[in-house]
């Protein structure tokens, strides 16, 4: 992307001001973005545990990509439950059908 292709964009991190180019169509999720990532440092801020604000960005990182791969391995088992649960309806109705079959020609 150029220059020309973005707008400059401000944010705020724990009182501190980061300034980032992105697309116009983009400035909206990327305010959101940095609002929810803020709300998860000042979390993180506030337990005490953590100092600084290199250490607290990489600590809610860590918590938010911890999340991220909880849901997509939630997804994932919960579409392969799904799946099962397709696969042994249809296995159900084919039985039912051969059952239904073999009773028409034994007839």
């Amino acid at each position: 992307m150029s220059e020309a292709e973005s707008q400059p964009v401000s944010i705020k991190l724990l009182e501190k001001e980061f300034n980032f180019n992105c697309p116009p169509d983009a400035e909206a999720e990327l305010l959101a973005s940095a609002d929810f990532l803020n709300t998860k440092m000042l979390e993180i801020r506030k337990s005490g545990k953590v100092l600084g604000l290199e250490r607290i960005a990489i600590m809610a990182a860590l918590n938010l990509a911890h999340e991220l791969l909880q849901s997509k391995q939630e997804i994932h088992v919960g579409v392969a439950d799904r799946l099962q649960h397709l696969g042994d309806k249809i296995d159900q109705a084919l039985t039912k059908q051969d059952k239904a079959a073999s009773l028409d020609t034994s007839e």
